[in-house]
């Protein structure tokens, strides 16, 4: 059974495709009212589930008049995506960041899943048994290096 953060995630992603798959602007309370949750929920899955990583941005201004503004980050140009993750990922990525960036490429269909599970356990803190901050920088360098062969393999 999917739990609350998922169905309020897909609420979310649905939205965002009927708007063109650009930007939707949603109010706190309205959508804590119509999954009868409080507003932290949202905000958790908002959190957690459209970061950079994940190829979303978002503002939110609070008050009366609030809101919240979800972008979905273009895609349209591989290169650009991908020198865009590049840059979030820098000399050191957790484990969790890596895996969002992982999961932002499959759902992107720059990999397919099982290239997705193969990334995912080659960043796994279990195989990359360094302490930290080493263990960062080496996951950021080999996911640095996946996103080369991507990119590079394309032209």
């Amino acid at each position: 059974m999917r739990n609350m953060s998922d169905i309020i995630e897909q609420y979310l992603k649905q939205l965002i495709e009927q708007s063109g798959g650009e930007v939707v602007e949603i109010k706190r309370a309205h959508i804590a009212e119509k999954f009868d949750c409080v507003p932290s929920q949202l905000n958790y899955v908002i959190k957690t589930r459209f970061t950079n990583e994940h190829g979303y941005t978002v503002e939110s201004k609070r008050g009366g008049g609030g809101y919240i503004r979800i972008t979905k980050v273009e895609t349209h140009s591989k290169s650009d995506y991908l020198t865009r993750l590049k840059q979030l990922i820098g000399d050191g990525i957790s484990q969790q960041n890596a895996s969002r960036i992982v999961q932002s490429l499959m759902e992107n269909k720059v990999i397919t899943h099982k290239e997705a599970k193969i990334i995912d356990a080659v960043l796994e803190r279990e195989s990359l048994m360094l302490d930290l901050p080493y263990r960062d920088r080496l996951r950021a360098n080999i996911l640095m290096r996946v996103l080369d062969v991507i990119l590079y393999s394309e032209e």
